[in-house]
C-alpha cells in the first residue's frame, strides 16, 4: 500500500512548517509543494523478505517511514538538512551511524534527536519526555564510534546534519523495534483508534493527531473513583489536584506544554464522550501518578470542510475552534 495513503497530507505540512519555523538548522531550506509530495510518494510500502535491506539515497530534506539503509552524499555544501523518521504507534526507532566521512573540525555535524523538532517546538515536550533535553541529542562529532546507535523513546525521531564539502557522506541504518507500552505518539493517519496504557508508572503520555478531528473516548479507566455519567468538560481547575487524569489539548504547534487545554476527565468513564477540535494539532494526553494502571481507548476521524466552517462560526476562541 502506498505511503501516500498511510501518511497523509499533514506530514507534508509538518515538513513545510519546519522550513518556515524557528529551527536554526532549517531556516535556509527551500522546497516546493511538488517536491514535498515526491518525498512521500517515492516511499512505497513493499512486501520485502526478512533478509532484504531496502536502500536509497538520503535527501537533505527527507521523510522516512521504512526500515533500511540510507546514505547521504553531498554534491555541494548543505548547511541546513533534516530527515524525519516515523513508525507505527507501537514502534520505536533505532538509528545506527556507519561510513561517516565528515569534517567535524570545520563545523560539519550529524545529530540524532529523540523526537521531532518543528517550528521551534519539540515533540515530546520537555514535560512529557523521560530524558532531559541535553540527553535527547546524540552528536556523532562528540561520540564518534563510542555511540554508533541511537534509539528513540517513541515512534518518531530525526537527524540534523550539516556538511561543507562536496563528497562528504554518511550512512544511517534504520530499524523499528516493538514498544509494549507506547507513550508519546504522532499518528501517521488522519483517522483510527488507539488504546493508551500506563502501568504503574509516574509519567505523562500523549497521542498527537496533526489534523482537525473529532475524538470519541470509548473507555477510560483511571484506577480511582468511577463515574459512568461523568461528562467531558471544558477545561477547568477541577483536575488540577488529581494525580491521574486525561486531558484533550488543541493548538497549532507540537509542544503539548504550549497547547490549549480543551477538556479534561478526572474520573473513569464507561461510555462515549466526544468533541470536535478544529486545531492543526489535537492531542489526547494522560497524566499518571504511578499508583494505578491507567487506560484510555479512543477513536478519531478528520473533520470535513463543512464541519470546520460550522465550528468556526460557533466559536469565539482565537487559538482554534472546538465544539
Amino acid at each position: 500500500m502506498s505511503v501516500a495513503f498511510r501518511v497523509p497530507l499533514y506530514c507534508l505540512i509538518l515538513v513545510l512548517s519546519a522550513l518556515k519555523g524557528e529551527s536554526r538548522y532549517l531556516q535556509e531550506n527551500e522546497v516546493t509543494a511538488e517536491g514535498l509530495f515526491s518525498l512521500l510518494n517515492s516511499e512505497v510500502k513493499r512486501e520485502l523478505s526478512k533478509d532484504f535491506i531496502y536502500r536509497r539515497p538520503l535527501r537533505c530534506l527527507d521523510m522516512l517511514t521504512m526500515e533500511g539503509q540510507f546514505t547521504f552524499t553531498a554534491e555541494r555544501p548543505q548547511l541546513n538538512c533534516a530527515a524525519y523518521f516515523i513508525g507505527e504507534p507501537n514502534e520505536v526507532i533505532s538509528i545506527e551511524y556507519s561510513a561517516v566521512d565528515i569534517d567535524c573540525r570545520r563545523g560539519d555535524f550529524v545529530k540524532v534527536f529523540d523526537g521531532w523538532f518543528l517550528k521551534g517546538e519539540k515533540f515530546p515536550s520537555n514535560q512529557d519526555h523521560p530524558l532531559p533535553l541535553s540527553e535527547r541529542y546524540v552528536d556523532y562529532c562528540d561520540t564518534h564510534d563510542l555511540k554508533r546507535v541511537a534509539r528513540s523513546s517513541q515512534n518518531v525521531a530525526m537527524i540534523f546534519f550539516r556538511v561543507h564539502s562536496p563528497g562528504s557522506s554518511f550512512t544511517v541504518t534504520v530499524k523499528k523495534l516493538i514498544n509494549p507500552f507506547p507513550c508519546n505518539i504522532i499518528s501517521q493517519t488522519r483517522e483510527g483508534s488507539f488504546t493508551m496504557v500506563i502501568p504503574h508508572q509516574h509519567t505523562n503520555c500523549s497521542f498527537s493527531i496533526i489534523y482537525p478531528v473529532e475524538i470519541e473516548i470509548e473507555e477510560l479507566s483511571l484506577g480511582r473513583l468511577d463515574s459512568n455519567d461523568a461528562p467531558l468538560k471544558r477545561s477547568i481547575p477541577s483536575c488540577g489536584g488529581a494525580g491521574d487524569f486525561v486531558e484533550l489539548l488543541g493548538g497549532n504547534g507540537v509542544d503539548t506544554s504550549k497547547m490549549f487545554p480543551v477538556a479534561d476527565l478526572c474520573f473513569s468513564l464507561n461510555g462515549p464522550a466526544q468533541m470536535k477540535v478544529g486545531c492543526d494539532n489535537t492531542v489526547m494526553r494522560m497524566v499518571s501518578s504511578g499508583k494505578f494502571i491507567n487506560r484510555v481507548t479512543f477513536q478519531y476521524r478528520p473533520l470535513d470542510r463543512r464541519e470546520l466552517q460550522k465550528i468556526k462560526g460557533n466559536n469565539v476562541e482565537e487559538f482554534c475552534f472546538i465544539e
